[in-house]
């Protein structure tokens, strides 16, 4: 519907159906106007699933929903790193929506992922924003091709669940935009989802919902969003002032308390009506963009998404370690351990929750090998060791070739609403895999996780599978990796540390009462790892092959450029294996020498490329301004300092196999402001400036720095080290203190030549 027929349409509306119009009807629809022709439209919760509402309804899982399908959840499928894959999910989840009458289904989440407890990583991607909005930017690709909206979540800073509805994200502005508006931007810019849903927190003193700089500042004057943004379940806090900020839609409904709100304050004068105009417009914008393409034919074929979850879950699951026991071949005897070999982990808990049509178990898969036994283990309602189940265990470990262990978190441990209170898995599982690892040498652990966990027996057994939470279809997936039906893919999307003491935010995360500070900044995940020089269990990017790949003639299609142009970068690869594999090729830049604090490296680009045996491919990457650049807060853009960069191709941000030199212009210089306060070593870092202060250089403190000769006792109470230091970082206004002719006013007279300067 043309944007001229929806403003006669709002143009028709009585003011009290417009209130109503920015307010849930119910739980999932926004409101009807039958006699304008406005229908209700529904939404639903996903991302990773069709969590449809019939009939009693509630956003944490607790009432029941269709059968649907479950696909691999967030942390799985960024591990994926493959774009194709995320859209081929989103195309499938589309076609559902479609064929249930779900106009928007509400992701996906691309919160970052700050630190491992937080209790809904598993919905959300990495801890890397280029990594998260890549992945996000995919699945909204996918869906919204099938005329069905997305609503990107949680903007902005939702990074835990204690106190998520009344925590205030306080972060400074680089950090937000570096890491944490970064995460949507991409996402944002190049795929347009057709709504946002607005987080609980504050950021900066300001909930999310009545954040003007955020809502419509950024997400509109600068990203150019033209959806509409919804709150998330219960996050509005004063109606109007959100509605003037760019909330636009209020979910679930407020059984019409907060519209009457909006009539008054339009009567009153409080709230221009125009602002209620451009609300409703954009509402009604989208819920005729999907009327008008509703595909009515659309079929929810579960079993055929089924197998589509199997495909998309092959490429989630990261081969951590194998020291020669992988893959497993269908001839020897193997002892599938734990119960979640049985009934696996494979979604998390609250509002994505799917009921599931169907679940297949690593169990089911090898229900046709003789040669494979079971043994439970553990319970996972308990945290204490069961004796019973692990002498079973033990003992068929023992008779087997190869114990496999199916362990992992239990709902208990991770799920929305609360954040894990440490990195442990269950005592059980622990002691359970420590056990076994004593009697069979050959022994591989798979994990069914949402997040990193520690891992005391990491050197005690010969196989890690990380299997994250993989969805309905998880079991036939893991077994295609273990007998080596499928090569593994998969790589870490984000740190796995040594311990949870190690994460750079385990100082001040949850924080203080409803006062939440990111005091490290930018330094997330491997940024900060790397920065430090720490030894992790698992690095980001990580993850094995059964065959190898092998990396070269890395090269560009120029060594320098300004900050204007673009810059190709190519590496071949190729498959010096037996088998069939996918690599990720991940790019990473360094800033050589930079003013500011930077992280070692970032990751920038990556791709994955699908190789024969014995082939090799040539994978291209074009990097422009922004893959060198940092966010200066002094100009409140994003800037590229003039000098040298590496760009670094690796397996893993710890496994760098090429790097190449490339220098960049910068085409904007951000103006230095002297004042009396800039010290001396700042002043010479232009030599025109140097020449403006030259007379300085007569007073004692500045001409001792300079002096060739001084007396024994001088030498020795002053060392040459000592006095250019301090003649370095003494302020122009040292020269009154420290001898000289000079007053204050000469001093502001070279102030005011030096700013000329940088004027003229």
């Amino acid at each position: 519907m043309t944007a001229e027929k929806i403003k006669e349409i709002v143009s028709q509306m009585t003011l009290e159906e417009k209130a109503s119009m920015c307010s849930g009807a119910d739980f999932w629809h926004t409101e009807a106007v039958e006699r304008l022709g406005i229908p209700a439209s529904m939404v639903s919760d996903g991302p990773h699933g069709l969590r449809k509402q019939d009939q009693e309804a509630d956003h944490l899982g607790v009432n029941e929903s269709i059968k649907a399908v479950c696909f691999p959840a967030g942390c799985g499928t960024a591990a994926s790193f493959n774009r194709d894959l995320l859209r081929q999910m989103g195309e499938t989840l589309g076609e559902e929506c479609q064929a249930e009458g779900v106009s928007v289904i509400l992701g996906p989440a691309v919160n970052i992922k700050r630190s491992p407890l937080c209790g809904r990583n598993f919905e959300y991607y990495s801890e890397d924003p280029y990594v998260a909005s890549e992945a996000a930017g995919a699945l909204i690709h996918g869906i919204q091709s099938k005329n069905v909206g997305t609503s990107i979540k949680h903007f902005l800073a939702n990074n835990q669940e204690t106190r998520r509805m009344s925590s205030d994200s306080r972060i400074d502005e680089r950090t937000l935009r570096e890491i944490y508006l970064a995460a949507f931007e991409g996402a944002v810019r190049k795929e347009k989802p057709w709504t946002v849903m607005c987080s609980y927190n504050k950021i900066n003193g300001t909930y999310a919902a009545e954040n003007h700089k955020y809502l419509t500042e950024v997400l509109r004057g600068e990203w150019g969003f033209d959806g509409y943004v919804m709150s998330d379940w219960g996050a509005v806090n004063s109606r109007v002032k959100d509605l003037q900020a760019g909330l636009d839609l209020e979910m679930p409904s407020s059984n019409g308390s907060n519209d009457k709100l909006i009539v008054g304050a339009v009567q009153s004068g409080e709230l221009p009506e125009r602002v209620l105009d451009t609300a409703v417009a954009r509402i009604l914008n989208i819920v005729f963009r999907y009327e008008e393409n509703r595909d009515k034919s659309a079929v929810f074929d579960r079993d055929k998404d089924h197998e589509t979850a199997r495909r998309v879950a092959q490429e989630t699951i990261v081969l951590l370690k194998n020291e020669g026991v992988l893959p497993l071949s269908e001839q020897d005897e193997i002892a599938f351990i734990g119960k979640y070999a049985k009934t696996p982990r494979y979604q998390g808990g609250g509002s994505s929750h799917i009921n599931s049509h169907k679940v297949t178990s690593a169990l089911d898969e090898v229900k046709g090998m003789p040669n494979v036994t079971y043994a439970q283990g553990f319970d996972d309602k308990e945290d204490k060791t069961d004796e019973k189940l692990l002498t079973e265990a033990v003992e068929a470990a023992k008779k087997a070739k190869v114990a496999v262990i199916f362990a992992g978190l239990p709902d208990a441990f991770e799920s929305e609403g609360f954040d894990r209170e440490h990195m442990r898995m269950p005592n059980c599982q622990n002691e359970l895999i420590s056990r076994v690892a004593a009697v069979q040498p050959n022994t591989v652990v798979v994990l069914h996780n949402g997040s990193p966990v520690e891992m005391p027996w990491v050197n005690e057994v010969k196989g890690i599978v990380e299997a994250y939470l993989g969805g309905q279809a998880v079991g036939g997936a893991v077994c295609d990796i273990l007998f080596g039906k499928v090569n593994p893919s998969a790589k870490l999307p984000e740190t796995f540390p040594l311990k949870l003491e190690d994460n750079p935010s385990y100082l001040s995360y949850i924080g203080e009462g409803d006062m939440v500070e990111y005091r490290e900044g930018i330094f997330v995940g491997y940024r900060y790892y790397d920065k430090k020089r720490m030894e992790v269990l698992f690095p980001f990017g990580h993850g094995l092959s059964y065959t190898t790949f092998a990396y070269s003639n890395l090269r560009t299609d120029k060594d320098a450029m300004k900050d204007t142009d673009t810059m190709e970068v190519s590496v071949d690869v190729e498959n010096t294996g037996k088998m069939a594999g996918k690599e990720v090729v991940q790019l990473y830049i360094a800033d050589k020498e930079s003013t500011v604090i930077r992280p070692l490296k970032e990751l920038k680009g990556f791709e994955k490329v699908e190789l024969a045996p014995g082939e090799k491919k040539t994978v291209t990457f074009r990097l422009d301004k922004r893959a060198f650049a940092y966010y200066s807060v002094k100009i409140h853009d994003w800037h590229v300092e003039t000098g040298a960069f590496d760009i670094m191709i690796g397996a893993s941000s710890a496994d760098i196999k090429l790097t190449k030199k490339v220098n960049i212009e910068s085409t904007v210089k951000i103006p230095v402001v002297y004042t009396t306060d800039t010290t001396m070593g700042d002043v010479l870092m232009d030599p025109r400036a140097g020449e403006i202060v030259k007379e300085l250089f007569q007073i004692p403190i500045f001409a001792g720095a300079m002096a060739k000769d001084r007396g024994e006792a001088a030498s020795e109470a002053i060392s040459d080290e000592m006095s250019a230091a301090m003649a370095k970082f003494i302020p122009l206004r040292g020269a009154l203190s420290f001898g000289g002719d000079m007053n204050m006013a000469d001093i502001q007279e070279i102030v005011a030549r030096l700013n000329a300067l940088e004027e003229g």
